[in-house]
């Protein structure tokens, strides 16, 4: 019974195993590989696309952005460590995708103007502003198909 045991931790995803026993997950097991999404990344901060100072530029007519193409549409874009958010045929709205309050980044909700985090339900402003705890929101620009995030 002791070696099953054992063999079932080694061979597990560390958070499952952890989430018995009632650490909180951060991060769930996942391996997305959504960096092939991006057309073009200009860093002009540091050796990560994600530092401060980098901007993305991200082809919105590939069909893996098809849940931004409507207004109100959003999505978690992992590879690029945001979520998206459609305002207008001329805004959407970038935000980082870890939480503020517990550093997750994988299980988000949107629903009446606030983002949800799944992994204990805090909720967020989707308008980049505002007093407290905050998300992180970045500045974009859209010229044709093509959304150019800042950070």
């Amino acid at each position: 019974m002791e070696n099953k045991r054992r063999d079932f931790l080694k061979t597990a995803c560390a958070p499952v195993v952890f989430s018995m026993f009632g650490i909180t997950m951060l991060e769930a097991c996942s391996s997305g590989d959504d960096d092939d999404l991006v057309m073009d990344t200009a860093n002009n901060g540091g050796d990560d696309d994600s530092s401060e100072g980098s901007s993305i530029n991200i082809d919105l007519s590939s069909s893996d952005f098809s849940d931004v193409s409507e207004i109100g549409g959003w999505m978690n874009y992992t590879g690029g460590k945001m979520l998206l958010l459609r305002i207008s045929e001329t805004e959407i709205r970038a935000f980082s995708n870890v939480c503020p309050h517990a550093g997750a980044n994988n299980q988000w909700s949107h629903a009446d103007s606030k983002f949800v985090c799944g992994n204990h339900n805090r909720s967020f402003n989707d308008d980049c502003s505002g007093s407290g705890l905050q998300m992180t929101c970045y500045t974009t620009t859209i010229e044709g198909n093509t959304l150019t995030v800042t950070r």
